[in-house]
């Protein structure tokens, strides 16, 4: 009868089984949609955060400063006017008549000129290697802005993984306490019963304060570090911010290449570093071409007015307009041009110390955490053996104090082995995520395009 009644309860849960898995689809959507994952974290902060906005708004002030230098190509219009009045008329020495020279005063009064100037550049060396230039200042622009979005990653990864850290933290200790509690009150019902000596149920309450008094300090710490990611992502502080994971997901995604070889040019400070030497390399030829002569074309359209009787001024005008090509040749200036060509190769020359040490430092940074991440690996695998053995000797002790064969204190040791040895492992797991992480940042290979699709 008893098999019968167990058949059918197990054919009953089968039943069901669907409608448990649909409830527990719909909590998790119900979760995840007010919660947000790492991923859904870094992309808000790729599209929020200020130090990110700031750079695309330098992206754009470096693009307006190259149009404004590159202007100089178009036609340059002016219009010039004034009005002038001369208190006492210039003299000028003309010979008469008889050959003598003789002062006399030419001109009116009352002049005023309007001038309508244009200037077309033909060949400028300033224009020439702005023109070569921009390209690099663009490009330099779209680095800062995807460095800033590494840093970003980075940072915003580390914050995200602290606060899990400290919330697996508090479900841990909360499972503790779930189980001190359960042993304090089968305790004090053993010494109540005179089975037990009461040191047992006043350890059992020692214990169970202990775990309670690490909670409280857990709890208290993670609502900075909430606060914290919410300032990396440039969430509203107003706003409560909770997170979510995939824990599968999160421990498929420790794992990484450790035999790829290590390419300096993924590294976007390495590749800044490439451009200001090709901007640098722009700089050191065109203070050796500076000698180059400037030609541009003129073209100026002016009306003259002249009238000694001031109302009468505008009555007449006597245009002129002339036409023509200007050309501009630095012939010395007194070493400026030299002294400016020496200190421009002075900065290349300084440049590639530069590079040549952002490569030593990468490949430091390189051999550094990968060790590290072996290692943090390879804790993490060894502290989760020390918790399925902690739990199978806490089992077993657990067993044998409830027969009376083992004393209170050694079940107060088990369980703080369990306690220890989980808090380990999701500290080891910590550190693994993070040297996972900064191997792919030392490598170059951390996927920007993966978070903005989110």
């Amino acid at each position: 009868m008893r098999l019968l009644i167990r058949i059918f309860s197990l054919l009953i849960s089968v039943a069901f089984l669907p409608l448990e898995l649909a409830a527990q689809g719909n909590q998790n959507q119900t979760v995840s949609a007010d919660s947000l994952t790492l991923e859904q974290c870094i992309a808000y902060a790729l599209q929020n955060k200020p130090s990110v906005q700031q750079a695309y708004i330098d992206e754009q002030i470096a693009d307006r400063e190259i149009k404004a230098a590159l202007a100089g190509w178009l036609p340059q219009l002016g219009l010039d006017a004034n009005v002038q009045h001369y208190l006492k008329m210039p003299v000028t020495i003309f010979p008469n008549e008889a050959g003598v020279l003789v002062p006399r005063q030419i001109g009116t009064i009352n002049s005023s000129n309007l001038s309508l100037t244009a200037n077309q550049a033909i060949f400028s060396n300033d224009l020439f290697f702005a023109s070569r230039g921009s390209r690099y200042v663009r490009l330099q622009s779209e680095q800062e802005i995807y460095n800033e979005k590494i840093s970003t990653i980075v940072a915003v990864s580390r914050a995200f993984y602290d606060v899990l850290l400290s919330q697996e933290q508090l479900k841990i200790l909360d499972q503790d306490i779930i189980r001190q509690e359960k042993q304090l009150k089968d305790a004090k019902a053993q010494y109540e019963q005179g089975l037990v000596d009461k040191t047992d149920w006043q350890r059992a309450d020692i214990s169970l304060t202990n775990v309670r008094s690490t909670r409280k300090r857990v709890q208290e710490a993670i609502k900075p570090k909430y606060v914290f990611l919410k300032e990396l992502i440039g969430y509203p502080a107003e706003k409560e911010l909770n997170i979510t994971f995939d824990p599968v997901k999160m421990r498929q995604s420790m794992f990484t290449d450790t035999l790829q070889t290590l390419n300096y040019t993924n590294r976007i400070e390495f590749q800044q570093l490439q451009t200001q030497k090709q901007i640098q390399e722009l700089s050191v030829n065109y203070y050796k071409w500076s000698f180059m002569p400037t030609f541009s074309a003129y073209f100026n359209y002016n009306l003259v007015y002249q009238n000694n009787d001031f109302q009468q001024l505008y009555n007449q005008s006597y245009p002129n307009s002339p036409i023509g090509l200007r050309m501009s040749v630095p012939l010395f200036t007194g070493t400026r041009r030299l002294q400016n060509l020496k200190r421009e190769q002075l900065r290349e020359k300084r440049l590639d110390l530069d590079i040549a040490n952002v490569k030593n430092r990468i490949s430091t940074e390189y051999e550094t955490a990968l060790a590290t991440y072996r290692s943090d690996l390879y804790e993490l695998k060894t502290v989760q053996h020390n918790v399925e053995m902690a739990e199978e000797v806490y089992r077993v002790i657990k067993l044998q104090y409830d027969e009376g064969i083992k004393p209170y204190l050694d079940l107060i040791l088990a369980e703080a082995e369990i306690r220890a040895t989980q808090l380990n492992y999701y500290n080891a797991l910590y550190r693994v995520l993070t040297s996972k992480l900064e191997v792919e940042r030392v490598t170059g290979t951390i996927n920007v395009a993966a978070y903005e699709q989110k």
